[in-house]
């Protein structure tokens, strides 16, 4: 316990102890036969035997509000995750400086606290990587109508204004079969059993990397650490492609892998229960390590995951996130949740994997405020996120652009929605900070 801790405790202790004397020595004086029959000559004893009960609970209320004030200086409560998702569609933002500037103080201003800039998406580094170029892949960066960089950009505007910048590796081990790392590195790829190396997810076709590969951790490690090292940023965050869908891992190298750690044949059966927590582990596993490379780079960076609801990213893509929580490998959460209907959005965030989660980190929703062919109205984000707050869950939303530049209210009208639904500020601060 630190000397404040004891400060605390002792101040509280001593307080308490004053209260049971006084009310100890108060009730002796009553209960003795001369105070009693003076109090009977005043007229008085009735009235002051009466009001012993009330005297009795006002002490023992007035201990139990002390000690519950001082454990709430001691812990104060961790401000809730007020967040937003900048994606590739952001890009008309991201690269004028002027509307990162007006971008950011607006979000500061209806008391945001976190931006997500995405870093690593359809196989290639969002901001300039000298680890893509070395490996051959020709730099797809944000650059700024100035030239600049607009991930040192925003992490400096948004510092300024007191906002976390927690980058985003959107696409972790997913890339597009026409990407140059695809082509460029075909082994580096996994496949289905009948061959096949691609699958369909809301960015189109796509291939997989093989997360138990020696080479392919190596890369998205090295990523994740030239990110950490080259920019000022808060942390990092993975998302639910962080994972491998159940139906791949029959390549060679992993099949290979298998047989000589258990003496079987991978089954058949992508869903077989010992297949799929073999390879979740093996993720497990890597997450250990990128974990400790982080820290050790840098120990105050936040290790952000953003997953879809457990039972999916579990036994669908082989992200067991319950048990990277479980392990300390993550410092916050935030659950995937874009549901069109209220009745489907609760039931997913009154799971029970949640409720563990939020009492051990840091632990939000991610709410959907529209896409470009879908806008989503103001009153079912607010209904959404005003379901969060009554569980005490942060939020982050996807994405940027769909706030209220891009939606079916006008400007004013959504950014007032947002205002109300934070009224006051919830600065946070980085592990470190």
């Amino acid at each position: 316990m630190g000397r404040k801790s004891h400060l605390k405790y002792d101040a509280s202790h001593n307080l308490q102890r004053f209260w049971w004397a006084l009310l100890t020595n108060l009730l002796r004086r009553l209960s003795c036969p001369r105070f009693a029959a003076l109090s009977q000559m005043m007229k008085v004893g009735k009235t002051i035997r009466r009001l012993l009960p009330l005297l009795f609970w006002v002490s023992f209320v007035t201990m139990l509000l002390i000690g519950n004030y001082t454990s709430a200086i001691a812990q104060p409560p961790r401000p809730e995750i007020r967040g937003v998702w900048l994606t590739g569609n952001d890009t008309d933002t991201l690269s004028d400086p002027l509307k990162v500037q007006n971008a950011v103080t607006q979000l500061h201003r209806l008391n945001f606290n976190t931006l997500y800039p995405v870093v690593w998406n359809a196989g290639y580094a969002m901001y300039p990587s000298a680890i893509t170029q070395q490996m051959g892949i020709q730099p797809f960066t944000y650059k700024g109508m100035d030239g600049q960089d607009t991930l040192a950009d925003l992490i400096a505007q948004a510092h300024r204004q007191s906002l976390l910048v927690i980058p985003w590796f959107e696409f972790g081990f997913m890339a597009p079969p026409t990407s140059e790392l695809a082509m460029k590195y075909p082994h580096w790829l996994t496949q289905k059993r009948d061959g096949s190396q691609t699958s369909f997810s809301d960015a189109g076709e796509v291939v997989w990397l093989n997360p138990f590969r020696p080479d392919v951790q190596k890369f998205i490690t090295d990523l994740v650490l030239e990110v950490v090292t080259q920019y000022d940023v808060d942390g990092i965050q993975f998302d639910d492609h962080t994972s491998l869908p159940s139906e791949f891992g029959y390549d060679t190298y992993t099949t290979a892998l298998y047989t000589k750690e258990t003496k079987k044949a991978p089954p058949a059966s992508p869903q077989d229960p010992a297949w799929v927590r073999w390879r979740a582990d093996k993720i497990t596993a890597f997450m250990v390590q990128l974990n400790q490379a982080i820290k050790a780079r840098k120990p105050g960076a936040i290790v952000s995951v953003s997953p879809n609801y457990y039972e999916f990213a579990y036994k669908l893509h082989l992200q067991d996130w319950l048990t990277w929580v479980q392990r300390n490998l993550v410092d916050e959460l935030i659950v995937q949740v874009y549901r069109p209907d209220l009745p489907s959005f609760l039931e997913h965030i009154n799971r029970a994997e949640i409720q563990e989660t939020q009492q051990k980190i840091q632990t939000g929703i991610g709410i959907l405020t529209g896409l470009r062919n879908k806008p989503v109205p103001m009153h079912h984000i607010q209904s959404q996120v005003q379901a969060t707050q009554e569980r005490g869950l942060g939020v982050s939303f996807f994405y940027y652009e769909t706030l209220w530049n891009s939606a079916p209210e006008p400007v004013t009208a959504r950014q007032s929605g947002f205002q109300a639904l934070f009224p006051y500020p919830a600065l946070r601060s980085s592990l470190g900070g």
